[in-house]
């Protein structure tokens, strides 16, 4: 049955690698449009909003439907610094578009010099190369000018896919410090699904699993270390991933 299954996985993964780049070239122009904005803020909920119905064709095609709860944690014209989870390369195209709001993702720089891809990719983002000092720096400060005009910033504090056997790898620090320097709430996401649907241990592997986003209630950054933030988010984030794990 494994067997099966793996070459089912490895067929379905081409379906999904197809379909993905036909439904991309679709959409590719009328996300470019959003450069047309004056309004930066506008511009990218025109993006985001391109994307989501990208999003919303593709997952149907590769049988990976995604269900959103935790809206309503969303207050007015409130911005957040958004925490997820990270198990797979599904996460990414999950991040942004379901979003309440207009919103930008840090991300590897070197993915931004993929042809055509990359300018999408670089639209929605505040890159960063995280061996260059200057860089890093660079994008610490993109990315409070992005909380500055009012969008949310969305992080992954893992850093890199959860290839361990934990819920959740150890957080690094720059989403709490960021949040607490732009004295925003932290407001953590957590991904189901995508761990089973493409496991970051196989090459080339997708199974049609449906997929959950769950916002939790908003974190608050004032009168907290960074060090107190960061370990306050992970224990919510672990013990839901934990607990929506068993039910399912």
């Amino acid at each position: 049955m494994n067997f099966i299954k793996n070459i089912f996985a490895r067929v379905w993964a081409l379906w999904g690698l197809i379909s993905f780049v036909v439904t991309f070239l679709i959409i590719f122009l009328p996300s470019m449009a959003s450069h047309l904005f004056k309004d930066e803020k506008k511009g990218q909920m025109y993006f985001i909003t391109v994307s989501k119905w990208w999003m919303n064709v593709w997952l149907a095609l590769v049988g990976c439907p995604v269900s959103v709860k935790g809206k309503e944690n969303f207050i007015g014209n409130e911005n957040y610094v958004i925490v997820y989870n990270h198990n797979a390369l599904l996460d990414v195209p999950l991040s942004a578009p379901y979003v309440p709001g207009p919103n930008k993702t840090i991300a590897k720089a070197s993915f931004a010099k993929t042809p055509i891809f990359g300018w999408f990719y670089k639209r929605g983002s505040v890159l960063v190369d995280r061996k260059d000092e200057r860089s890093r720096i660079k994008s610490y400060d993109a990315m409070k000018k992005v909380l500055t005009m009012g969008m949310h910033m969305c992080i992954y504090p893992e850093g890199t896919r959860n290839r361990t056997a934990e819920p959740l790898k150890q957080f690094y620090d720059g989403a709490f410090k960021l949040a607490i320097d732009a004295k925003k709430e932290i407001m953590p996401c957590v991904i189901i699904g995508t761990k089973e649907a493409m496991p970051a241990n196989k090459i080339f592997y997708l199974l049609p699993i449906r997929l959950k986003m769950h916002f939790l209630p908003a974190v608050s950054s004032e009168n907290i270390t960074a060090k107190s933030l960061k370990e306050n988010v992970f224990n919510l984030m672990r013990d839901h991933y934990i607990n929506e794990s068993a039910v399912n």
